[in-house]
């Protein structure tokens, strides 16, 4: 067990599955988690969840509000439940929920607050099944912000993404082996009052928790 002086991370949290496995998985080492409440569908019911395992596990938390990003992009994720599309997780269909270098923002923000916190490390859950559709979330992207983020702080902060190479049913299946409690994360784009079930991202959690063998508890509408 590591001990609270090697605390050296900061985790951009959003309260899904991926970024909540990681906050437990690697919570040894991080001093600090950070929420984004950007406007999108589903933010509250995120942003709900991420608090929730931060106060179970004793992590600090912060919500960073980035009201602009609704404002003045276009995704989707920004326009109401009726925006989502339903249907397979590909490139065509879900390129709509594209919020335009979103994980660029955050990251560029995170930065900041491990400077400012005299902290080394960025964590985020980017995974292999992001890749085809979101560009800031492919190895290119990470090994660029990287090496901005190095040479862009006093202390040199490196970024750190050990799930770019790993399927959700992978992550889920750390989470298993964690006992982490799925139904308190949120996955939805709907942002409804539970899962619809039938967007490309219920589709996608669906079947990640059924590969990994955990017993989904999740409510679905």
């Amino acid at each position: 067990m590591t001990t609270s002086s090697t605390k050296d991370t900061i985790l951009v949290l959003s309260g899904g599955m991926d970024s909540t496995t990681m906050l437990y998985e690697y919570r040894d080492r991080i001093a600090l988690a950070v929420s984004f409440d950007y406007g999108s569908n589903h933010n509250k019911k995120e942003i709900a969840c991420a608090a929730f395992h931060c106060k179970q596990l004793g992590v600090r938390h912060l919500i960073i509000p980035l009201e602009f990003i609704s404002k003045y992009f276009h995704s989707a994720l920004l326009e109401g439940a009726e925006a989502i599309p339903e249907g397979s997780y590909d490139e065509e269909n879900m390129r709509s929920t594209v919020v335009p270098f979103r994980n660029g923002i955050m990251l560029a923000i995170a930065a900041g607050l491990a400077e400012n916190e005299s902290l080394s490390r960025i964590m985020m859950a980017n995974h292999a099944g992001d890749h085809a559709i979101y560009p800031d979330c492919r190895p290119a992207f990470v090994h660029a912000m990287d090496e901005a983020v190095k040479a862009g702080t006093y202390n040199g902060v490196r970024l750190v993404t050990p799930y770019t190479g790993l399927t959700k049913a992978d992550i889920a299946r750390h989470g298993k082996a964690l006992g982490i409690d799925y139904s308190k994360t949120w996955s939805c784009y709907r942002g409804g009052t539970h899962h619809c079930g039938t967007c490309d991202t219920c589709r996608e959690r669906i079947e990640a928790l059924r590969e990994a063998g955990i017993e989904d508890t999740t409510i679905y509408e």
